[in-house]
């Protein structure tokens, strides 16, 4: 057995309390297979409604009540493979089932994708006439709107066929990069100053980072990118596959831009984006300041990017899981009752969460749920301040989603991701907001500032350069240009090095490898949303504090909407109006705050 393996537990190793309730979605494995054979068994009578649609208001309305109910079965089945397989990538089953159940979702999208150019050709004021005639059609009625408005882009059925197809191949690249780099890298072994040997996984290196010891910080990232960079070409040609898919997507349904594609889905002004770009750019400012300021506090001659989670104080407040739920639910008070009882409950009693580090965990932290199931939280807890962070943010997700599926009907139970990413960076504006009030001690206070300004780091920082450099690329494969790895690492060192403005000591190849750490890259245009969600998220968040009379039954309806409204529409219901660049600024305004007030602390 290897040092890492006696290190990190296997995941049937850990309490079963601090695992996901598996057995709630599915009591065996048995009633898994069971009902995957189910779907799939009734895969066939599905074309029985094929140019049927047409025919009344009744049948409309039994083809959609079939077609969600299929749906929600088969995102049970993926949210049961999905946990299973991301909580052990080294479970070849679970691998297994969630490529099969990734195959079902294909056939069963293809299966029905006769439906959306049916209703076209059924007609606007006909659909709207059946609305009024069939009680049961009413909640289409956004639905309805959104699809004519995308009609442009709706092609002919055996083409939505075709590209329901696709759907299951073009996303094997993502799980291509999931399986390599959380299941098949064997990242070196960090050494302390000591010499001693600290095992690195993608679970562990986030805490080694985040270590007093310089000397393990710098052979845990080095190994850590050095990796990575030994695939380059592997990783490089996979991501490129990724956005040649994109850019045929983008075609193949007539849009310009992948970019116009990805926001044109949730009718989002590409303006948005590139308001987001030109603020993060005018501000850089404000990071430079802050590069400063860490490499003042550390002690350091010169700031190199592994410095960038080291501890600005000795005295980091240790945080179990119960305790850092409990100080969760104190955050939240300000929502109420009813919203509180649903964290602490979900945390302590229904087993939302998948705690703790073990051996091929997936890397990062995810919420995945589906209507029926719990909203369930993959993670690696540390006992710190950032896990808390971290565990508050997925959270954020898991209530927004509850909350979602309970209040709109299946064909509304997905938020757009541009909304998903304020409600997971509010629940951290709210519980920072108050460890700030509790931790008296100013080493306390300092950490929890050193955990906003990493938050901050990652979705105001790294994920606007991974904006920039995403819309680089798919621009780039557009124009025919190709893509190769040398390419893309030089690109991503560019951004760096204009980020740091020279207060950080780049190092191009490691730095410019980032964009392979990333799997959110496979989600066509997802990044740029880390950034716009914390803007939002502050704004409404602060209005909440302060107690302001009706903040919280407007944020409220926010979730509760979940996609039955535009995402832009839905925050402005709220309170934020994200269409223009005032929230983003703002939220500048917020970090430059936090600079100020560390600056003091630390004297």
């Amino acid at each position: 057995m290897t040092a890492e393996e006696t290190a990190i537990p296997r995941h049937d190793q850990i309490e079963r309390r601090y695992t996901w309730n598996a057995e709630s979605v599915y009591p065996t494995l048995a009633d898994w297979e069971a009902a995957l054979a189910g779907v799939s068994a009734e895969l066939d009578g599905v074309a029985a409604n094929s140019g049927r649609l047409g025919e009344s208001a009744q049948m409309l309305a039994d083809a959609f009540d079939a077609m969600q109910a299929m749906f929600n079965r088969a995102y049970r089945l993926y949210t049961y493979a999905g946990m299973d397989a991301a909580v052990d990538t080294n479970n070849q089953e679970a691998v297994k089932r969630l490529g099969r159940v990734q195959g079902l979702l294909g056939r069963v999208s293809a299966a029905w994708s006769f439906v959306n150019p049916e209703l076209l050709a059924i007609g606007q004021p006909t659909l709207e006439a059946w609305l009024a005639l069939e009680p049961r059609l009413a909640y289409l009625r956004h639905f309805l709107d959104d699809l004519f408005r995308q009609q442009a882009h709706v092609r002919p059925v055996e083409v939505e066929e075709l590209l329901g197809l696709l759907g299951d191949s073009f996303g094997n690249t993502a799980q291509t990069m999931t399986m390599l780099t959380d299941a098949d890298f064997k990242f070196p072994p960090a050494r302390s100053t000591s010499g001693e040997e600290l095992p690195v996984t993608q679970g562990t290196l986030g805490k080694i980072l985040a270590g007093a010891d310089r000397e393990a910080r710098r052979s845990a990232w080095e190994g850590y990118m050095d990796t990575y960079l030994a695939y380059k070409n592997t990783l490089a040609s996979n991501l490129a596959t990724s956005i040649k898919n994109n850019v045929f997507t983008a075609r193949a349904r007539r849009h310009a831009t992948t970019l116009e594609m990805a926001l044109f889905t949730q009718n989002i002004p590409a303006d948005v984006y590139y308001n987001l770009i030109a603020a993060f750019r005018k501000n850089l400012a404000t990071w430079h300041r802050y590069w400063e300021v860490r490499r003042r506090i550390l002690g350091l001659e010169t700031l190199r990017p592994y410095d960038m989670w080291a501890p600005l104080t000795a005295q980091r407040p240790t945080v179990p899981y119960e305790e850092g739920v409990r100080l969760i639910c104190e955050g939240l008070a300000p929502m109420g009752s009813d919203y509180v009882g649903r964290v602490r409950q979900g945390c302590t009693e229904q087993r939302w969460v998948d705690v703790y580090p073990c051996q091929g965990k997936s890397a990062g932290a995810f919420s995945s749920g589906s209507p029926g199931t719990h909203p369930f939280i993959m993670m690696s807890y540390t006992d710190e301040v950032f896990s808390l962070s971290t565990l508050a943010h997925e959270l954020g997700h898991s209530v927004h989603s509850q909350l979602t599926w309970e209040n709109q009907p299946d064909i509304y139970g997905e938020y757009s991701m541009f909304a998903a990413e304020v409600a997971s960076n509010f629940h951290q504006a709210l519980v920072r907001g108050h460890l700030l009030e509790v931790f008296s001690e100013p080493s306390a206070q300092i950490a929890v500032i050193e955990e906003a300004m990493s938050n901050f780091h990652r979705y105001f920082f790294i994920m606007p350069t991974l904006a920039r450099f995403e819309l680089a690329v798919h621009q780039r494969e557009e124009a025919g240009e190709g893509l190769n790895a040398d390419d893309m690492i030089a690109l991503m060192a560019d951004l760096f090095e204009e980020g740091y403005g020279g207060r950080v000591e780049m190092d191009r190849d490691r730095v410019g490898i980032t964009w392979a750490t990333f799997g959110h890259l496979y989600i066509d245009y997802y990044v740029f949303q880390y950034a716009t969600g914390i803007s939002a998220a502050h704004a409404l968040a602060g209005p909440i504090r302060r107690g302001e009379p009706g903040a919280v039954d407007a944020y409220l309806g926010f979730l509760k909407a979940g996609g039955s409204r535009y995402p832009i529409e839905a925050l402005r219901g709220a309170g934020v109006d994200m269409a223009t660049a005032a929230p983003v600024e703002a939220a500048f305004g917020v970090l430059s705050g936090l600079v100020d007030r560390l600056e003091q602390l630390a004297g």
